[in-house]
């Protein structure tokens, strides 16, 4: 486990590949990361002459005779580990995104093969041996810490076994780096259909999406599984029947393909895990995070239930009670009704219709929102590129500006297309080295997309998606001026890599936020600050139940990787966690979850992130100005202690930094159990 490549999302870090440095001056202006258009040809060309510069980096390093030195040892291999990156980062992105599939089927391979060099260094005892022999003594914090952290994870690699255990690590890795891709391209290829006959079973969507829906030739509507189309019709469909047979495709996507890949997942890990001397992969992948080990998990994923539980059930009763106004006889909730019957509550109770804040978030305007708020709270501009060149033509370029200076590049990748990553994520494309290398990134999204006739009006769940991404893009480019690549950007333990991100979602909910930028998209009309309490009074609603979902998925995440994969059986482990901790009753589909559960390949056994983070997000938002969050000394002190370190020091002495103090939980369940404490007394929606 020597390698982390950053790629992050409200769903993905993918477990690879660490960082590096290099000698060179930083180019003058850095080409974007499209401006040779390359066709597969060239896209190899570049990928392998990364790959021979990482090789010839590791050749300088062991070709020195006499003292080891930062010069002589450190810097070639961060030039190595750089070169890998880059690698890696391009390949793993044009996986996700490029909409040709045999370009897509050569970015696989790519993948595998960049992966497979990083390996290869990881498992280089020679090399080990020299960066050991290293005197930091006298050396800065930053660098004495890269280097303890790089041989731990050259011990987590193997990198001391025998020559016979190292080679078969080796194929494992290979192999895993296989398994990981096509568990997710299986996932991005498997777009389902639904066909609607009869168009009154689209009542209750809003009229933007019915226009989107025409019937084609044959008279029929198609709704696909891509999240444009699923969140809207499991939340407001009236139609049973459309609901459920949407949420069945939609949970049983790659199922049964990726139960096959996932098995042979399971089975390299933990031959790897063995191998290294741990009793579980839950236990080895834990070895270098916050967390320590994989007691720690399951303790910490028993605590969030038990948290979690008394909260989900008052609101779990309040969705029964709104279920039996239609069938008086409901005894219990059900999955698939879950986001319907969420939104009939926060309609009845909390007088809030989700569909009534979407015309004030048209896609053009959020972004632009986004963007000036993320300018103000962390003193940097953006500018576009215009007529840059993507690898598809809605992909946009756009330069971070600091004091007159460019410090970093991003690109918006926004909207689905068939083959596309499904989901949403940040993904690195270059780490960045102070005087050397800017830091760029790629946000990967799948919002609905603004044309002539419709501005793409969001949910007030995308805009919060949009600014959680956009936060692990802030990360990476505020990080990215270290001395060496390999402490770059989102490089520290890998369960704090959320933190930041889900911190700053809350930023989005601020009324002082939203009237900056959220306007009707017809009249010009600021959303009422009215409507925003309301909408803010009705989606603490549901927060109890949500944590108790994510808390179901951290449990899957474990078990699959808490023992032999002889003993698992995924179906009915599914289903266990998920009626354990959700409190809903299951649909057989629920049991097939697990081959569209993207993270059991990149996030393996630690979905507990997502919650452990929440924790310090919550503790970290505390911080700030509740009146004013843009006010005051805080946001530059946050942007100083937490963000622009990086990975140049251990994300426990990052939290302490800020809060003067360990994390906590209470700032977490407060926000958890906001609804039921308002103003210090209990909830106090209308009777049913």
């Amino acid at each position: 486990m020597p390698l982390i490549a950053r790629q992050l999302c409200s769903g993905a870090l993918l477990i690879l590949a660490a960082t590096a440095a290099t000698a060179a001056r930083a180019p003058a202006v850095q080409p974007t990361l499209w401006a040779d258009r390359p066709d597969v040809a060239a896209f190899e060309t570049l990928e392998n002459r990364r790959l021979d510069a990482a090789r010839h980096a590791v050749g300088r390093l062991l070709a020195v005779r006499g003292p080891r030195t930062i010069a002589n040892t450190l810097v070639p291999y961060d030039r190595a580990i750089q070169q890998l990156n880059s690698a890696y980062y391009f390949a793993q992105l044009m996986l996700q995104v490029h909409p040709d599939a045999a370009f897509r089927d050569h970015a696989t391979a790519m993948t595998t093969k960049a992966s497979g060099e990083a390996t290869t260094l990881s498992l280089n005892h020679k090399v080990y041996a020299a960066l050991a022999r290293l005197d930091v003594s006298r050396a800065d914090a930053a660098t004495r810490y890269y280097v303890e952290r790089t041989l731990l994870e050259f011990r987590l690699a193997g990198v001391n076994k025998d020559d016979a255990t190292r080679a078969k690590l080796k194929t494992l890795q290979d192999q895993l780096t296989t398994e990981q891709s096509t568990f997710d391209r299986n996932i991005s290829d498997d777009v389902r259909t639904v066909i609607v006959s009869d168009p009154a079973e689209l009542d209750g969507l809003p009229p933007d999406y019915i226009d989107a829906h025409k019937p084609g030739a044959d008279g029929r509507i198609r709704i696909t599984t891509t999240y444009p189309d699923y969140g809207p019709v499991t939340s407001f469909a009236k139609s049973d029947r459309l609901r459920r047979e949407l949420y069945d495709a939609f949970q049983s996507r790659a199922y049964p393909k990726n139960g096959d890949v996932l098995r042979e997942m399971m089975q390299t890990r933990f031959e790897i895990a063995q191998l290294l001397g741990y009793d579980s992969w839950a236990d080895y992948n834990a070895a270098d995070k916050m967390i320590g080990n994989g007691r720690h998990i399951a303790a910490f994923i028993e605590q969030l239930g038990q948290t979690s539980r008394p909260l989900a059930d008052r609101e779990l009763a309040m969705l029964l009670a709104e279920k039996r106004k239609a069938d008086p006889g409901a005894t219990a909730v059900v999955s698939y009704e879950y986001r319907r019957l969420t939104e009939l509550v926060r309609r009845s109770q909390f007088d809030f219709d989700s569909q009534s804040v979407r015309p004030y978030f048209p896609y053009e305007r959020v972004k632009d929102g986004i963007l000036r708020t993320a300018a103000s709270l962390f003193h940097v501009s953006f500018r576009q590129e215009a007529g840059a060149p993507g690898w598809d033509p809605m992909v946009e370029t756009w330069d971070v500006i600091e004091n007159g200076r460019m410090i970093g590049r991003f690109y918006l990748d926004m909207h689905p297309r068939p083959g596309k990553y499904s989901h949403a994520e940040m993904a690195a494309v270059l780490d960045g080295i102070r005087g050397v290398q800017l830091p760029e990134a790629v946000l990967v999204c799948n919002f609905p997309a603004p044309t002539a006739t419709d501005p793409g009006l969001m949910t007030f769940g995308d805009v919060t998606t949009f600014f959680h991404e956009f936060g692990h893009l802030v990360h990476h480019i505020l990080g990215g001026r270290q001395r060496w690549a390999g402490i770059a950007g989102i490089s520290m333990e890998a369960d704090f890599a959320e933190a930041p991100s889900q911190m700053l979602e809350r930023f989005i909910a601020s009324p002082q936020v939203l009237a900056s930028f959220a306007r009707h998209y017809q009249t010009g009309e600021v959303i009422p600050a009215d409507l925003v309490a309301r909408m803010n009074r009705a989606t603490a609603f549901g927060r109890a139940s949500w944590v108790a979902f994510q808390t179901s998925y951290a449990a899957m995440s474990y078990d699959v990787y808490k023992a032999a994969p002889q003993s698992v059986d995924l179906e009915a482990m599914t289903l266990a966690d998920t009626r354990r901790f959700s409190g809903l009753v299951t649909v057989p589909s629920d049991a097939q979850v697990f081959a569209a559960f993207g993270h059991l390949a990149g996030y393996s056994s630690m979905y507990y992130t997502y919650m452990w983070d929440l924790v310090i997000a919550a503790d970290f938002f505390q911080q700030f100005d509740q009146a004013d969050l843009l006010a005051g000394e805080t946001p530059m002190r946050y942007r100083r202690v937490v963000l622009e370190p990086g990975g140049s020091m251990s994300a426990n002495d990052l939290v302490k930094n800020f809060l003067g103090r360990p994390q906590s939980l209470q700032a977490f369940e407060e926000w958890m159990g906001e609804e039921f404490t308002r103003d210090g007394t209990s909830a106090r929606p209308r009777s049913p």
